[in-house]
């Protein structure tokens, strides 16, 4: 009887391990990858302490610390141990993120992970092995995109490094990063990555100008040059928004049969083209235009491009227009209230 069971439980794990081979792959592989880089961090402390080291990137260290603390005290984000190690990258890239959209629809697939939930993008940590899931993908018929990330957050769960790229960032837009990733800390939703993703965003970006306006004052070039950045990316992303509404309406169009077809792949073509081009508009800017007119047509983005707009972007207005209207401004008190609406992982 004892050996029947054990036989049993053998067969179980076997089909277990078949059925979920992939999902198996794929967890060895990132953690494999998170690993290689947590042995080989430094402590922060060693780092501020190694003569050899520039004091260029140093005074970029101590500002994280900064950050951090003013995210605590000033935002109501939750204390951790996240970056007080380094990592240095020597100028390599560490991780790859896939997205994908179906042909006629700008709707993102989604890839279905253990306790964590759904997520409309996979990072790879193996460019080859993220490539590889890329063409399979675009087999199936699928829009693709591929490209890099520079953070990442583990949720509190493991210690995130500093990693030698964000030393290299402009004051705002390292004060931006930061606070985006420890909002993920501090909350963060499981299957709602739209929700996740745009409230790490409007955190990241509102919560960059006040703590560039604490530390430098309201008329440093620091919170100059950010807010500049800042009303031109919102309003190229609003603008990107736009077109994602005119593709659907494009889209709708086509009827139910959503075979790839010549016709309306040129449709879709000039409508993504008009799209770009029309940036040119913005803040009188005409820096756009001029990038995307040399930009070859197998160099196109397709609706892949549009998903991470959604992703970070689509709900900056509802959460600006809540925190104003019902908190007066008040980022620990909003923080407290979504906390309590939402349950976090």
């Amino acid at each position: 009887m004892l050996k029947k069971i054990i036989l049993l439980i053998l067969i179980l794990f076997i089909s277990l391990g078949i059925f979920y081979r992939e999902i198996l792959s794929y967890g060895w592989m990132q953690a494999k990858g998170q690993i290689g880089i947590l042995m080989n961090v430094q402590d922060v402390k060693d780092v501020l302490e190694d003569p050899m080291f520039p004091d260029s990137l140093k005074s970029r260290i101590r500002l994280i610390e900064e950050i951090k603390q003013f995210g605590v005290d000033s935002l109501g984000l939750t204390p951790s141990k996240n970056y007080t190690t380094f990592y240095n990258q020597k100028g390599k890239p560490l991780i790859w993120v896939i997205t994908a959209s179906k042909r006629y629809k700008i709707q993102a697939y989604q890839w279905d992970f253990p306790v964590i939930g759904s997520f409309p993008y996979k990072g790879y940590f193996d460019s080859t092995r993220a490539v590889r899931e890329e063409k399979e993908l675009g087999l199936t018929g699928l829009d693709t995109d591929i490209g890099e990330v520079s953070a990442w957050s583990t949720l509190g769960y493991l210690k995130d490094p500093i990693l030698s790229s964000m030393l290299l960032r402009k004051e705002g837009s390292l004060a931006n990063l930061i606070l985006h990733e420890l909002t993920h800390g501090t909350l963060f939703v499981k299957n709602n990555l739209e929700l996740n993703e745009n409230l790490a965003s409007f955190v990241g970006d509102h919560g960059a100008v006040k703590f560039l306006l604490q530390k430098y004052g309201p008329e440093s070039p620091q919170l100059k040059a950010y807010e500049f950045s800042k009303k031109y990316n919102d309003a190229y992303a609003q603008h990107i928004l736009r077109g994602i509404s005119k593709l659907d309406s494009l889209y709708d169009s086509f009827g139910t049969d959503l075979a790839p077809d010549p016709r309306k792949d040129t449709l879709k073509k000039n409508m993504i083209i008009r799209i770009l081009t029309d940036a040119d508009t913005l803040l009188g800017n005409k820096m756009t235009l001029r990038k995307r007119k040399s930009i070859k047509e197998s160099e196109l983005p397709n609706n892949a491009f549009f998903i991470s707009y959604q992703t970070y972007k689509s709900k900056q207005n509802v959460f600006k227009h809540e925190f104003e209207t019902r908190f007066n401004r008040d980022f620990k008190k909003y923080l407290a209230h979504l906390k309590q609406k939402y349950p976090s992982l």
